[in-house]
């Protein structure tokens, strides 16, 4: 079986199989310098236990039936300078005691190449800072759990005036704007070289605070994330759970090179504003063998609203998902809305998206920013499984205060200007979709721009079979009905094509309005 090597780091490995079966394979074994590790079926799988600066020899071979001669891969863990143990520096581990304290002076005791082991126990304690070339070990039991008291917290100003004078100095962020904000449980400023990694839990406590009330307002600041990176270069997060967000639980903030393996997000169902993961003005985002089951959008790629964009200006791109299943979110995969500095060359691939409300949900509207397009968006070999409305692309999205004004809700080709947003070239391949309820696919470009070019090929969906069950909404934005059985709309599109769909159980034809260039081939609907 061919695999490659992911991830190696100072304790742990993270290995993907490569084929073209979604998430899961056949059983096989693992063998690490010569003996059976583990029997899996997952394509990605992370290794824990292992020394720093040791050389070793993997096999992956079929569990029943194979008889194949293993190929051997040999790694060597990266060197480590010190493992420092955060009881050595008083932490009890206990829940009821504050470790915070000890914790902090672990991390700031560590030198570069260190490691800060946090062993079983469930360490109760403040927002962390994190410091650069530092690996944080969660070991298996271990759970940083968070202070539930929210005047515990120290705030993040979202944007102080710098003393030379060369314009204001970010911190806070709240939604797209610097907006001032509560320190996350762990947080990072500036960071460089960071691996946070094992089988322990970063536990943000919302759920025993008071986090999720009054969630719309701001409360002597904006809710803190769970994790939170702030201008960080290479980081990279390893098999932990990530659970109970305040808000949304991992916010990689103006980051680069940020990349997860085998880390799993859980929120509860009904948890505002709890996404998963929120790249914001990142570039180089990989998502390798992840589990996401939250109360918001699974995934959503951003880059910020109109100030941010026109001040700092930074497109999310070049982001990769991989072999990973999102559940029960608002959208599996999200672009927007507030991404006013543009998001480019996005591809998941070899996913299972199961119960969320949209898998692929593109969301924008006029008045975002002075470059907010979204381009070269690639889906393929996904399965969904009773996501309601697979593909939603959305010109008209009614979020914030003014989301109802005329300016942004008008059907009339208004003049275009640096505020009109954009979608380009919208790619969905090998794809297949159970339980659609209200739409296939809805998209909705701007009368004066128009969404560019939208692909389908190789869709096999087929519709939920009760005729009774209600309508849904599946555009945000003013004056649409809501929908059942529709198997495609699309309106004011550049280039629509359709190759090679199947459609099973749909209660509506195609309704297509101001399309430039249509092109059906193979398209069934029975």
């Amino acid at each position: 079986m061919n695999f490659r090597l992911a991830a190696v780091m100072k304790r742990s490995v993270t290995l993907e199989l490569i084929n073209r079966d979604i998430v899961y394979t056949r059983p096989y074994i693992v063998l690490l310098n010569g003996e059976e590790l583990m029997r899996e079926n997952r394509n990605v799988i992370s290794i824990f236990g292992l020394e720093p600066d040791t050389e070793y020899r993997i096999a992956i071979i079929l569990a029943e039936g194979g008889g194949e001669e293993p190929k051997w891969l040999s790694f060597r863990t990266a060197p480590e300078s010190v493992l420092l143990d955060v009881r050595a520096f008083g932490a009890l581990g206990d829940g009821k005691n504050d470790d915070t304290a000890c914790i902090q002076a672990a991390i700031e005791a560590c030198p570069k190449d260190g490691t800060v082991r946090i062993p079983k126990g469930r360490y109760l304690t403040r927002p962390l800072f994190l410091r650069s070339g530092l690996s944080l070990w969660l070991d298996r039991g271990a759970v940083l759990l968070g202070d539930p008291s929210r005047e515990h917290y120290p705030r993040l100003p979202g944007m102080t005036e710098r003393s030379d004078g060369k314009g204001g100095f970010n911190l806070g962020s709240w939604e797209g704007d610097p907006e001032t904000s509560y320190a996350s449980l762990l947080t990072g400023i500036e960071l460089r070289n960071v691996d946070i990694f094992g089988e322990g839990t970063v536990d943000g406590n919302a759920d025993r605070s008071d986090w999720w009330e009054e969630h719309k307002t701001k409360r002597g600041a904006w809710r803190p994330r769970t994790i939170f990176l702030c201008r960080c270069r290479c980081i990279r997060i390893q098999g932990v759970l990530v659970r109970n967000s305040p808000s949304w639980t991992i916010h990689p903030y103006y980051t680069d090179g940020i990349s997860l393996y085998n880390v799993t997000i859980w929120n509860p169902p009904d948890s505002p504003n709890t996404d998963g993961f929120d790249p914001e003005s990142c570039e180089d985002v990989l998502l390798l063998g992840c589990r996401i089951s939250v109360g918001d959008d699974c995934i959503a790629i951003k880059s910020g609203k109109a100030r941010m964009a026109g001040e700092r200006r930074k497109a999310s791109r070049n982001f990769a998902l991989r072999n990973s299943i999102l559940e029960r979110g608002h959208g599996a995969l999200t672009i927007g809305s507030e991404a006013a500095a543009g998001v480019y060359r996005v591809e998941a691939s070899l996913c299972i998206f199961s119960g969320t409300d949209r898998g692929l949900r593109l969301k924008t509207r006029r008045g975002r920013g002075p470059d907010c397009f979204y381009d070269e968006i690639y889906f393929h070999h996904i399965r969904m499984e009773n996501v309601p409305m697979p593909f939603t692309f959305n010109m008209f999205y009614h979020c914030d205060a003014d989301g109802h004004e005329r300016y942004v809700q008008s059907q009339e080709a208004l003049p275009v200007n640096a505020m009109t947003p954009g979608i380009g070239a919208v790619r969905a391949e090998n794809i297949r979709c159970s339980g659609v309820d209200s739409a296939l696919l809805c998209a909705y470009g701007l009368p004066e721009r128009p969404i560019g070019a939208i692909l389908l090929r190789g869709i096999d969906a087929v519709f939920l079979e009760d005729p009774e069950r209600p309508k849904r909404q599946v555009l945000m934005m003013d004056d649409f009905p809501p929908m059942r059985g529709m198997s495609i709309y699309a309106k004011n599109i550049g280039s629509l094509k359709l190759e090679n769909i199947s459609i099973r159980g749909a209660e509506k034809e195609p309704i297509l309005q101001n399309i430039s260039d249509y092109e059906s081939r193979a398209f069934i609907l029975r």
